[in-house]
């Protein structure tokens, strides 16, 4: 027999669990299950394999091992990034609007991993092909605040942020192209007008390193990255949000890993060697966007127009590159490898398609965005691969700051994109 409480008395609340350090975060439901994988898509497959096969012997043949190599590595990268649908976009999307900090906790873990790797690569003096690796730190300043925030904007209206657009091509999604190529006309454009913004104020690098040495550097980055995930939990487990969605995959391990998707934390490990690997074969670490005013500066060459007079073509270092072979550039290299990797891979998981009938609205957000995301990077000196990881693992403080000013940024574009027709969103979008 039970007995009822007392008149007027309000019933006890339940005790509220707590929930271990390294259990899965709340949501307010059950995550679906993974539908079935489709069927290879052959003809695609056919096509990116040969192109990743005849590109790579061509490379290594023309220009040397170097290259051959890093341009293996980019499609190692578009792989893994197509696998673990590995998002920063998304990632901040789901943070801001709904509270899901599943994203953000797999980018510390990325983070964090090739903060040690980094450490060791540099703190060693380690690389191959008679590179010297350098850490990425870049100057605290108006371009880098205001750079940041225009480059999360972007992401938000173009759907993908640098990784994300280059993976997102490989894998068929037609209204990403429109992105890249606002990307490839914002970053020429902000390297045409550099002489505009070049003097805006800023403050030195600050690297951790050069202070408290590299154990010290590591030891304070992941003392932070671990501040940042016990931060995110414990906002996720407040707003109780929806699930991530679920991707197409299979039940056996094996299949999985070469056709269905992968764990974030597997993704995130991934990048993390692939990206080591670029700055131990090149001597810098990861990036994308500078390959990006490459590419529209020799398209404006080939139009009858002189890039090499601008002065951001005339600094140290980006005068050899706009002389140079596009296929002998580190980052073209590593870019061009994304997205036939990325390619490979979804052909192999049957999901690659052309989009088509792509509304208006969606195509004029993708190219703006495109085109914010290419200023941004230029004025913040890099992207969320080139500033916002290479620098974090770096021991920048640029790093986090890009961070920091990205997440405003975010806020900012969410507002933004019902303008265009673009929903707020559900957890689970697809692309980065």
């Amino acid at each position: 027999m039970t007995t009822a409480p007392p008149a007027g008395s309000a019933p006890a609340a339940p005790p509220r669990a707590s929930t271990p350090l390294f259990a899965p975060s709340p949501t307010s439901s059950r995550r679906p299950e993974a539908p079935p994988l489709p069927p290879v898509r052959r003809t695609p497959l056919a096509v990116s394999g040969l192109l990743a096969a005849a590109l790579t012997a061509y490379v290594w043949s023309a220009h040397g091992a170097k290259p051959g190599v890093l341009l293996l590595l980019g499609l190692g990268l578009g792989v893994a990034l197509f696998h673990s649908r590995f998002g920063f976009t998304s990632a901040w999307r789901q943070l801001v609007a709904v509270g899901n900090g599943t994203g953000l906790r797999a980018h510390a873990l990325l983070l964090g991993t090739t903060a040690t790797l980094f450490a060791l690569v540099i703190g060693t003096e380690t690389g191959l092909f008679g590179s010297q690796p350098a850490p990425s730190a870049g100057p605290i300043g108006v371009g880098l605040f205001a750079g940041s925030a225009l480059f999360a904007i972007g992401m938000q209206l173009g759907g993908a942020c640098a990784s994300g657009t280059l993976f997102a091509v490989g894998s068929g999604q037609t209204s990403i192209v429109l992105t890249l190529g606002g990307f490839v006309a914002g970053a020429t454009l902000a390297a045409w007008q550099f002489d505009l913004w070049k003097d805006l104020p800023a403050w030195e690098p600050v690297v951790l390193s050069e202070h408290i040495g590299w154990f010290g550097s590591w030891g304070v980055t992941v003392a932070a990255l671990l501040a940042v995930v016990l931060v995110s939990r414990r906002v996720q487990a407040r707003r109780n949000p929806p699930p991530l969605g679920a991707v197409p995959s299979a039940r056996r391990a094996v299949v999985r890993a070469v056709r269905g998707s992968w764990p974030l934390a597997v993704g995130a490990l991934a990048l993390a060697a692939l990206g080591a690997g670029v700055l131990l074969v090149s001597g810098g670490a990861w990036g994308v966007t500078s390959a990006f005013s490459l590419w529209g500066s020799e398209l404006v060459g080939a139009l009858g127009g002189h890039p090499e007079n601008w002065t951001w073509w005339q600094r140290p270092g980006n005068a050899e590159m706009l002389a140079g072979p596009v296929l002998a550039d580190k980052t073209s290299l590593t870019d061009i490898g994304i997205m036939i990797g990325a390619a490979v891979a979804a052909s192999l998981g049957g999901t690659w398609a052309l989009h088509r009938g792509i509304p208006w609205r969606t195509a004029v957000a993708a190219v703006l965005g495109g085109v914010l995301m290419g200023v941004g990077a230029r004025l913040a000196g890099g992207c969320n691969i080139g500033a916002y990881l290479a620098g974090i693992a770096s021991g920048s403080l640029s790093g986090w700051l890009w961070g920091a000013f990205a997440l405003a940024g975010t806020w900012v574009g969410l507002r933004l994109r019902p303008l265009f027709g673009l929903g707020n969103p559900k957890p689970g979008d697809g692309v980065c």
